[in-house]
């Protein structure tokens, strides 16, 4: 989400909570949510950015009479970067008269707004303003989103009017500290710490209890709502845990990764494990496995890899196995990360047998399909080559299939198609996707490649819909471009940057399969095509998708033999080794799959095949269009050459337009 900040000249968004980052208004660098701008890496806590409520001073006792204005962008001279009553650096954030030259950096301001307030509370040691936040703040105390309330402008503390009851408890006895009574802080942690709480690994924050003694800091959630001191009837342990409220390294025997606080233990067995893993499950299903898998410490199978992220388990520590077979194991951690669980706990609970057979046997020749309402006969005669399956929308060729038995409907499937499971686990949902039958008046794009389907089978959970090739992947997944094999990435879980797609240099900030190790990735669509393409109309020969860099090395242009306009040698694209042409990748298979030739798209518009002597022009490109088929205008005379120039034509809200576009439309980051 971004918006407009008041004094900064470019567009803002939101900083995570969990994220560190240094501030450009306090130097200090933790967690707790803030704001940042792309465009001139400008970054500050939410906490520090109430100095953008204060834009324009009058009053300021050294500069009285002028107007002091805030800038982001550092100091207008850069010969003179100091602030000119203390003679600090000014950093990014300063106020600044243009009429005198004057610079004051953010700590004299807050002296400046210190010297105003009016509020002198005996709970706080310096004064305190009230202010009105917005509602992006929270409060110190209660978590929640602050629009009113106190401020401490020279140690950030934001609090509720309402909130000011636990400055009644300035020292309380915590079960997580027993030894000695913790003091409330309102200023933060002192320097002789760090700022993070010693149970949870926050941010501790601004205010918070603290033991001078033995440099202990506790955050005001868990002082409100302590961290239980001991655990019973544990999944991960047979005996009660007792929490350890302290700094210590150790490793965790229920995931094997390293911990640095506040562990729980069992003295009689040396067990330790995070507060977190203390409570995993376990019996649980995960999306990249058919079977249920069940947690078991410590693992005992040696050699074996991680059915997730395919790195080597170290059988010393808890793992998840399943017991139908034996050697497929995951990490805890990949096992139960929300893109992986769906958060069932089934322990105790009996198994359900889905039934996931997408038809019944009739007799041998007779199935009853769950997505068609007639009868269907197996046939394996000619006649039908050309018939178009309404799975896959592909030719059934020379394969077997099955035919509607009724003699005024056409519906044909490829047997292959038919076999098809009702419903299937597979890592791009946490919960089972069901299969359906896709045949509305409108089109849809898949959630993982962003290519569009007018119709066919499609696996879905509302509001996503996943079509049969991406579908398909299974992970490890091999490519020829690759010489590893690629796993599953979902950016949004991981917080991590956008990744480039190998083949089309375009960003891809959700789903990707790629190799950490190597930095190489590629996109749902670009995984998805089709090694080799046959397009009569402009080739006899079979068309081959061409990755190496042999292109890129010679010096020679190259363009495309369909669309008539070079070819960026950085991506991939498709060639005839007989005739030696290139082709671009989306002028050969376009973006549109799962497509027949009538299928409606969005209520007015139509495709039909682009097999005239003379390719139309696209009404929004003004190209010649490339591809099989033309989007077309039921009732006007409108042409457009793919689902990218309809959605450019045409705007939708809530429709993403991400899918390969022509390399006309969009120059790919090279």
């Amino acid at each position: 989400m971004s918006f407009k900040l008041q004094g900064h000249e470019h567009l803002v968004s939101l900083i995570d909570y969990r994220v560190k980052f240094e501030c450009k208004a306090c130097d200090r660098s933790y967690g707790g949510g803030g704001l940042s701008c792309g465009e001139c890496s400008f970054a500050i806590h939410m906490k520090c950015a109430f100095v953008f409520m204060i834009n324009d001073i009058f009053d300021h006792p050294s500069h009285d009479g002028h107007c002091l204005k805030l800038l982001t962008t550092g100091a207008p001279d850069p010969t003179d970067p100091k602030c000119h009553l203390c003679g600090k650096d000014t950093n990014r954030l300063l106020y600044h008269c243009s009429d005198c030259k004057l610079s004051l950096d953010i700590g004299c301001i807050i002296d400046y707004l210190c010297s105003r307030a009016q509020l002198n509370e005996p709970w706080h040691h310096h004064p305190l303003l009230m202010f009105d936040f917005g509602v992006h703040t929270r409060c110190d105390f209660c978590g929640e989103n602050c629009k009113h309330g106190y401020l401490c402008p020279r140690c950030r503390l934001v609090i509720h009017e309402g909130c000011t009851y636990v400055f009644d408890s300035p020292e309380i006895i915590h079960p997580s500290h027993v030894r000695h009574p913790l003091k409330l802080i309102t200023n933060g942690a002192p320097d002789y710490t760090d700022h993070t709480c010693h149970i949870s690994g926050g941010n501790a924050g601004n205010l918070l209890y603290h033991c001078d003694i033995c440099k202990f800091n506790l955050s005001m959630p868990l002082a409100v709502t302590p961290t239980p001191a001991t655990l019973s009837n544990m999944k991960v342990h047979e005996h009660t845990l007792t929490l350890m409220p302290r700094l210590i390294s150790f490793v965790c025997d229920a995931c094997g990764t390293k911990g640095d606080r506040s562990p729980y233990v069992c003295l009689q067995c040396d067990f330790m494990v995070h507060q977190g893993c203390a409570h995993m499950p376990r019996l649980i299903h995960v999306n990249h496995h058919d079977h249920r898998v069940s947690y078991k410490y410590p693992l005992g199978l040696r050699g074996l890899k991680c059915g997730v992220c395919w790195e080597e388990i170290d059988w010393s520590y808890g793992a998840y196995s399943c017991s139908l077979c034996p050697c497929y194991v995951l990490h805890s951690l990949c096992a139960t990360r929300h893109d992986v669980w769906d958060e069932q706990e089934l322990d105790g609970k009996p198994e359900k047998i889905e039934d996931i057979e997408p038809f019944k046997r009739n007799d041998d020749n007779t199935i009853t399909h769950f997505c068609h309402k007639h009868n269907l006969m197996s046939l394996n005669k000619d006649g039908e080559e050309s018939s178009l399956c309404g799975a896959c929308a592909r030719p059934i060729g020379s394969n077997a299939f099955y035919k509607c038995s009724d003699s005024d409907c056409s519906f044909i499937l490829h047997e292959t198609c038919a076999d098809l499971s009702k419903e299937k686990r597979h890592f791009l949902s946490p919960t089972p996707l069901p299969l359906s039958l896709y045949n509305k008046h409108y089109t849809k794009s898949c959630k993982a490649c962003h290519q569009a389907f007018c119709q066919g089978f499609i696996y879905t959970k509302y509001p996503w819909y996943y079509d049969l090739l991406c579908s398909s992947i299974t992970v490890p997944f091999i490519h020829a471009s690759h010489d590893h094999h690629l796993l599953f990435l979902r950016l949004a879980f991981g917080g991590g940057d956008p990744k480039t797609c190998q083949s089309c240099g375009i960003d891809e900030d959700e789903f990707v399969i790629g190799c950490m190790k190597c930095d190489y990735f590629l996109d749902f669509r670009c995984a998805t095509l089709p090694l080799t393409v046959t397009l009569p109309r402009y080739d006899d020969h079979p068309l081959t998708l061409c990755y190496d860099d042999e292109k890129a090395s010679d010096t020679g242009k190259y363009w495309c033999d369909i669309c008539e306009r070079e070819t960026n040698p950085k991506t991939w694209f498709y060639t005839c080794k007989d005739c030696r042409v290139t082709l671009h990748v989306f002028c050969v298979v376009g973006d549109i799959r799962y497509a027949k030739p009538g299928a409606k798209v969005d209520f007015s518009f139509e495709l039909l095949p682009n097999n005239t002597s003379s390719r139309p022009l696209c009404h929004n490109c003004n190209c010649r269009c490339p591809g099989l088929f033309i989007v077309k205008h039921m009732t006007d005379d409108i042409v457009l050459c793919s689902y990218y120039c309809l959605n450019v034509f045409q705007p939708r809200e809530f429709v993403d337009v991400r899918s390969i576009c022509p390399p006309w439309a969009l120059e790919p980051n090279t």
